[in-house]
């Protein structure tokens, strides 16, 4: 089945940098198509049913340093206000996944360029030269090939980049995958947590779990709900069997502590499991190798470049791939007892939103050019908005001057962001 709709700009994946490309370069005039593997878009926010904004503001101050599509979400949620020069945290959460399901699906039927296909997965690319000429899409309808004048790559796993020959680097160890989840009907009270806690190292010692952290406890959607950051699952998910098989443990696991929390732990006798996430939560795959590589020195440098098109500020977070028992003030979302560098803010040059070898193609999002402890700052989800929107500015500015991607000065994309004041921050 074809569709009658030749995109100037095609944005692979609706999570977070996707979202956020596909509006920018709508709202700027381009036709856009955005593809997505799910029934909805939000990336890990819904797919997962992770509600953090990390990334928004600086944590010492909460001073908000995206103020473009990332802080207009929260607006709209209502989370704060548009002239608000800080937010509550560091890391505001939105109190309904379901209703920011329906506010993204507002604003893209809103946008008279945008056209979204939910259920389509990226089956692979023709390159022609150094340009992708043809993204193959499967769903309902079959295969269907779009020819779009630019693609943006906001797959998370740098699908379209790897089909399309981009050099690219995986770790020869990735970081855990997370699949949250959601109990009911649950009393808190002041030892909840620590005896949450208590109960999963005794389960690890036990042998009934193999891994775990934290966990983390929070009852932000409702005064009796408890929502769970403790799931760790070692796999590679660019593997398809291995990623299925890490899709079950996670539920499996996460079954588990709800089992043993109701059985042992005061304030969970008469709760429910409510859900987990659709999908499990993936930290790490490829990263590109582009024009630019973000270090981790550059990081805590803080370095500034003339192409700076987003900004960055989550602490170097690598989470390891074993049980935290060992230090009982273990961060919930951490690296398992090691420092993580905190960094005020940093510069996320456009270069490195640029592959190697293809010329019509941008990568936005936790597989954008860095190293692996750089990504593990820069993949969090309003950074990944923050460079999703400026791919989204770039693609369209490229259609406009019927440029490839890669001839763009990179100086004049951040100069049309701070023109709608979504720039980098300037401190």
């Amino acid at each position: 089945m074809a569709i009658d709709f030749t995109p100037d700009v095609m944005v692979c994946g609706a999570g977070c940098a996707g979202i956020a490309a596909a509006l920018q370069a709508a709202r700027r005039g381009a036709k856009t198509l955005l593809v997505e593997r799910a029934g909805f878009s939000g990336g890990i926010i819904t797919t997962v049913g992770l509600p953090f904004f990390d990334g928004i503001a600086r944590k010492h101050d909460k001073k908000i340093v995206h103020r473009g599509i990332g802080l207009e979400f929260l607006v709209k949620m209502g989370v704060c206000k548009a002239s608000d020069d800080t937010v509550y945290a560091h890391n505001p959460v939105i109190r309904n996944i379901e209703r920011f399901k329906i506010l993204l699906d507002e604003l893209i039927t809103a946008e008279p360029n945008l056209r979204v296909l939910y259920h389509s997965f990226v089956a692979d690319t023709v390159t022609k030269g150094n340009r992708v000429d043809e993204v193959l899409v499967a769903n309902k309808g079959g295969i269907q090939r779009f020819r779009p004048k630019t693609v943006i790559d906001c797959t998370g796993d740098a699908d379209v980049a790897a089909r399309s020959g981009v050099p690219c680097e995986t770790s020869p160890e990735l970081m855990p995958l997370t699949l949250h989840f959601r109990i009911g009907h649950v009393q808190n009270n002041p030892e909840l947590r620590q005896r949450c806690r208590e109960v999963l190292v005794k389960a690890h010692e036990e042998g009934k779990l193999k891994n775990f952290y934290g966990p983390g406890v929070s009852f932000m959607f409702a005064n009796d709900e408890v929502y769970l950051h403790a799931i760790r699952v070692k796999a590679n998910p660019l593997d398809p069997e291995d990623l299925t098989r890490a899709e079950m443990q996670g539920r499996i696991d996460a079954w588990t502590m709800y089992e043993l929390w109701k059985e042992k732990v005061p304030g969970f006798e008469n709760s429910y499991y409510i859900q987990s996430g659709p999908y499990i939560g993936i930290r790490e795959s490829r990263r590109i190798l582009g024009q630019y590589i973000l270090t981790e020195e550059d990081i805590k440098n803080e370095k500034k470049f003339p192409d700076a098109v987003a900004t960055g500020n989550w602490y170097l977070d690598l989470h390891p791939n074993y049980a935290t028992v060992g230090s009982a003030n273990v961060k919930p979302g951490g690296l398992g007892g090691l420092d993580g560098y905190q960094p005020d803010h940093y510069d996320i040059p456009y270069r490195s939103l640029l592959p190697r070898k293809i010329d019509n193609l941008l990568v936005a999002g936790r597989c954008h050019s860095a190293t692996r402890l750089a990504q593990s700052s820069s993949r969090v989800t309003v950074t990944a908005m923050a460079m999703g929107q400026a791919a989204g500015m770039a693609a369209a500015l490229a259609s406009e001057k019927q440029k490839n991607v890669q001839e763009m000065d990179g100086v004049k994309v951040r100069e049309a962001l701070d023109q709608i004041h979504a720039g980098p921050f300037a401190g």
